[in-house]
């Protein structure tokens, strides 16, 4: 990086410069992002995480800050003099790099540390940050979600760093060991799973450890009066689900269907891609349901309300069960490649309802062509989506990544075929697993198993401002924008 450090600075000041010529001369720290187009200030350039070790103590109440240490593991991919990291609303106490002291300061979102040496590229940097991480704040920022006995993590899009410091874009996945100390009578689930655990009258620790690379946005932990449900799912895949104490016996009608769902899904695109999965139920108002790695968070009431059909509340488990695949083992290299993970996601929840309780997928598909110039106007085209509105980052996760691009999944299988279609799916959770990849990645690999160009297929599907004639169905209509409002799928109810 460019910067002067502010070790050169202090040196001038020992040699008798100008303080006020040095401050001048020197920049001061500042947030610098990869550049994503949705979130430019996301991710830091020069480094790469292999792992995150992150021990938190809890004391049992969810209204005060949890004393941290967060452990960074990276290979430096340039010469640093600076390092940026993504942390904010928390207390930073320390920071140490290759074990000794370092100096930092704040700039945005960014916890910029001055190493006491500069990091030469392609050498190994471990970077030790002692900080508070703080459950209070308004309820839609993401990050820790306070529960009626706990806590629980929510960091999809860009929230990850309000909890721990990190290279916060899924284009940097790493490893993750997760050491967490609470009160005797708090069950501890994090992702990955559990390789350690201590109990005295005091206190009780627990260790958790991931098994494969997981993007930041994906990471759960779950602090609460809980019960853990064990079973095996397909190939004896260990099962784990987490829910609120006095539900256990109401939620089991739900909870057992979650090894048929994995089955179905293995028939589909293959092997389930981790090493355990479950379901945390959270006594919560989220508004949403959140794909974290190998533990899908639930609102309780998506299963204790009873206002929902049963094939639409087994849809959405089937949703966030798809992201394991599609989104979680195969992350977008930037956030504009979402309607990746969602429309793929939203697909095998339209597909199940089909299967499993005829709901016709075509139906679903013509409405959502109905509406889809209507998404697109307001929201941009699947793979070219507008900004978050100012204020509202969530506001990513519209309808045209969604169904709108479920729809681009329809039309697709339209356009070269059932058996193509499927092996195409296949093709791309098995050459990406465990990796980051893009549109483009997608659409030459589509092109590759069709043995055709589908160049202009995709750009009009994914890049147009109005939605394409749909193969197959010449006499769909998507319905004309009025009064500047786009509509909603019937089948969308928030994100996902």
């Amino acid at each position: 990086m460019l910067h002067t450090s502010r070790r050169r600075m202090r040196a001038a000041l020992l040699a008798g410069a100008s303080a006020t010529l040095i401050a001048a001369t020197v920049p001061s720290p500042e947030p610098l992002g990869i550049g994503d187009r949705l979130f430019p200030q996301l991710g830091n350039p020069g480094y790469d995480v292999l792992e995150y070790d992150i021990a938190l103590a809890y004391e049992g109440r969810n209204d005060r800050p949890l004393e941290a240490v967060t452990k960074i593991d990276a290979w430096s991919t340039r010469g640093l003099d600076r390092v940026n990291l993504d942390f904010t609303h928390g207390t930073v106490r320390s920071v140490m790099v290759n074990d000794i002291p370092a100096d930092f300061a704040t700039a945005g979102e960014d916890l910029v540390i001055d190493p006491p040496a500069n990091i030469p590229a392609g050498s190994r940097m471990r970077i030790t940050v002692t900080h508070t991480s703080d459950p209070r704040g308004p309820k839609d920022a993401g990050g820790w979600v306070r529960t009626g006995d706990g806590l629980v993590m929510a960091n999809q899009a860009d929230a990850a760093h309000r909890v721990f410091p990190s290279n916060d874009h899924p284009s940097d996945k790493a490893y993750f060991t997760f050491r967490v100390t609470a009160p005797p009578d708090v069950t501890v689930v994090a992702n990955g799973r559990r390789v350690a655990r201590a109990v005295t009258d005091r206190q009780a620790s627990w260790v958790y450890r991931t098994g494969h690379p997981m993007a930041t946005e994906l990471a759960q932990v779950s602090l609460g009066r809980s019960t853990v449900v064990e079973r095996q799912g397909p190939h004896g895949l260990p099962l784990r689900d987490v829910v609120p104490t006095a539900d256990r016996e109401a939620l089991e009608p739900w909870l057992k269907k979650t090894p048929g769902q994995i089955a179905w899904m293995e028939k589909k695109v293959g092997r389930y891609p981790f090493d355990t999965y479950g379901v945390l139920v959270a006594d919560a108002e989220t508004g949403f349901e959140l794909e974290t790695q190998t533990l899908s968070l639930f609102e309780r009431a998506l299963f204790m309300s009873g206002t929902l059909p049963e094939w639409y509340v087994d849809s959405v488990m089937v949703h966030e069960l798809a992201h394991q695949w599609f989104g979680n083992s195969v992350s977008p290299r930037t956030w504009s490649d979402l309607w990746l993970n969602e429309g793929h996601a939203t697909w095998y929840q339209a597909l199940y309802a089909e299967e499993k309780a005829q709901q016709p997928l075509e139906t679903r598909m013509r409405r959502a062509y109905e509406l889809s110039d209507g998404w697109r106007a307001a929201g941009g085209p699947p793979a070219a989506p507008a900004a978050a509105a100012p204020g509202k980052k969530l506001s990513i996760f519209r309808p045209v990544v969604y169904d709108g691009s479920a729809l681009v999944l329809y039309a697709l299988r339209q356009e070269i075929g059932k058996t193509a279609f499927e092996r195409l799916e296949r093709t791309w959770v098995q050459e990406h697993q465990d990796a980051t990849a893009t549109t483009e990645d997608f659409t030459q690999l589509a092109s590759s198993i069709a043995e055709r160009d589908l160049s202009a297929f995709f750009q009009g599907w994914l890049h147009g401002k109005k939605t394409p004639e749909m193969p197959g169905h010449p006499d769909w209509r998507s319905q004309a924008v009025q009064d500047g409002k786009s509509g909603k799928s019937g089948a969308e109810a928030g994100r996902h």
